[in-house]
């Protein structure tokens, strides 16, 4: 089966923000290493600076750009390669009535006559009850986006839905001890509801995709997923449909480190989808 098109999705903590207290990563590198994936769609998260810009156009001449705006701290950049046939919207449902929450980003694509609506997240941080609603509900309105995709798709009722990012699946810390809830059993209840709605939630051949380093205090974690509606399919890297790549496949801490320190806390997803 053909590839369609493929994708890189890529959380850069504090992506180009300067700051006083805490020397920055150099922008160059990290734009490079984003440049190599050579992905016919590009989206990263954490974007903190209009700085970005200038050498991510240089570096990748052949894409064209868009970042979502509004008071947010944060914003979603989406990289689209030149020839693809692309319509790209900010969705602010998916702030979940919080102003400074990141909406969400659709493209949609054209392959060959057919459409692949993708929705770029990145979904509330925390752990608190109050962060676990709030992700909740971005959650439950990706999920209900596929009936109005599924009306307007293309003309079978089953849209080539997927949506992707950091969903931050860290689970809840409650008051009350023996009412929490572990990212991992977080992770099982989202593949629960994406089954209800015929969908499912990718594997990986990494399942940490986050950590802070062999000094945090916090250990590797499972926050980055790809969720596809079901009757897609995509290319199998070491037997799994996502390749994370960056910090999970090094060998050693201290080469993990060096990579963290370098470009960002988060492991890249790469996938690519095959043609319906």
């Amino acid at each position: 089966m053909a590839k369609a098109f493929s994708v890189a999705s890529w959380n850069v903590e504090h992506f180009g923000k300067q700051s006083k207290k805490k020397k920055s990563r150099p922008i160059a590198p990290i734009i490079k290493y984003l440049a190599d994936q050579k992905a016919d769609v590009v989206a990263v998260y954490e974007v903190e600076s209009r700085r970005v810009f200038q050498p991510m156009v240089k570096a990748m001449p052949s894409y064209q750009f868009h970042i979502t705006e509004g008071p947010q701290m944060q914003e979603i950049l989406i990289g689209i390669k030149q020839g693809l046939s692309a319509y790209v919207t900010q969705r602010l449902e998916f702030k979940a009535g919080q102003a400074t929450l990141r909406p969400g980003v659709l493209v949609s694509l054209c392959v060959s006559g057919q459409f692949y609506p993708l929705v770029f997240l990145h979904l509330k941080s925390s752990a608190d009850p109050k962060g676990f609603g709030l992700r909740d509900d971005m959650l439950r309105r990706a999920l209900d986006f596929r009936k109005a995709l599924d009306k307007a798709g293309n003309g079978n009722g089953k849209a080539n839905y997927i949506f992707v990012g950091d969903l931050n699946t860290m689970g809840l810390d409650y008051a009350y001890k023996a009412h929490d809830i572990s990212g991992d059993t977080e992770i099982k209840e989202l593949e629960r509801r994406t089954a209800y709605r015929k969908m499912r939630v990718l594997t990986k051949n990494a399942d940490k995709t986050w950590w802070n380093g062999s000094t945090s205090k916090y250990p590797p974690s499972n926050l980055d997923h790809v969720v596809a509606a079901d009757h897609l399919e995509f290319k199998k890297f070491d037997g799994a449909e996502v390749d994370v790549r960056g910090w999970p496949p090094l060998p050693t801490d201290a080469k993990k480190d060096a990579w963290i320190k370098k470009y960002s806390d988060h492991g890249l997803l790469y996938f690519e989808v095959q043609a319906v």
